[in-house]
């Protein structure tokens, strides 16, 4: 194994598999790749860090399955998701099992890159989680009751048209609010948002009960 951080990219598309592994090395980042997550998993039990980089959809054993195997075996390793477009659910769904960060196609060089050296320094100081969490509440606190409900309905892993459905709006007004709420937590992404989100602790908080 090598010693310094390792990438590991799962993709059965061998053009985006092939343009990750070019990406990473030319940022001089060390990677593996595969073409299954079943040949990744057979190699698991010898893998003790590093990151991994997976698509979500993928034959026989999906990124969703390979993230909750990596997760069973013990392993504490970052996992980023790739989803193609209208995959916002199943992307949020990996967020709540347990992936770092996830990338809608087609993503951006730089954006993936920072990603990618974000999760192999995620051992950050609790220091700074402290600091982020406060900065974070800071902007939540700043959100209209409106601009609130549709961040969760983001975080739920609702469409606009769902979220415009079950607040009475139409999707372009919760189009207008998704950007208010992008400026107002300055997010880069909507990986970003729901990030931030997550990490304030939104989805455990249980509804509030119809009156």
């Amino acid at each position: 194994m090598p010693l310094e951080p390792t990438v590991y990219v799962i993709d059965d598309d061998d053009a985006v598999r092939q343009s990750l592994e070019f990406l990473l090395r030319t940022a001089r980042i060390v990677v593996r790749s595969f073409d299954s997550a079943k040949a990744f998993l057979a190699e698991l039990p010898a893998i003790k860090s590093g990151c991994i980089i997976t698509d979500v959809r993928m034959p026989e054993i999906t990124g969703i399955d390979l993230l909750r195997r990596v997760k069973e075996s013990g392993l504490d390793i970052p996992v980023i998701v790739i989803t193609g477009h209208g995959d916002i659910a199943l992307a949020v769904e990996a967020m709540k099992i347990g992936a770092v960060d996830f990338l809608e196609k087609p993503f951006d060089d730089d954006l993936l890159i920072a990603a990618v050296r974000s999760a192999l320094n995620k051992d950050a100081s609790s220091a700074r989680h402290k600091a982020e969490l406060a900065e974070i509440h800071d902007k939540l606190a700043a959100l209209s009751n409106r601009e609130r409900q549709v961040l969760e309905g983001l975080v739920a892993g609702n469409a606009n048209k769902a979220i415009a459905f079950n607040l009475g709006i139409s999707p372009r007004t919760v189009e207008i609010y998704r950007a208010n709420l992008m400026t107002k937590m300055a997010a880069n992404s909507l990986s970003d948002l729901v990030r931030m989100a997550m990490t304030a602790g939104i989805l455990e908080k249980p509804d509030k009960p119809a009156r």
